[in-house]
């Protein structure tokens, strides 16, 4: 499920909803789409999410930069596009 919520974000830069703020997310895919960098920015506040994404032959990786993986887990779960 968080893999799906990655991929719903276009590679490159985008914008979402999350926690009724807007955030700025940008999304670099490596090695033929099997790394994933994702760093989501809240405009205007003080707020970021950073994490990397493997996703090998056997197994998905989640790899938060520097924070609680908890809280990449709750804004993959609850960002909304602004579409």
């Amino acid at each position: 499920m968080l893999l799906e919520k990655i991929r719903i974000l276009p590679i490159g830069y985008s914008k979402v909803l999350y926690r009724n703020k807007k955030y700025g997310v940008t999304r670099t895919d490596f090695n033929s789409g099997k790394s994933i960098k994702l760093f989501a920015e809240e405009l205007g506040g003080n707020d970021f999410i950073s994490l990397n994404y493997y996703l090998t032959e056997t197994a998905e990786s989640l790899k938060p930069c520097e924070m609680p993986e908890e809280k990449v887990i709750d804004f993959l779960k609850g960002y909304k596009s602004t579409k």
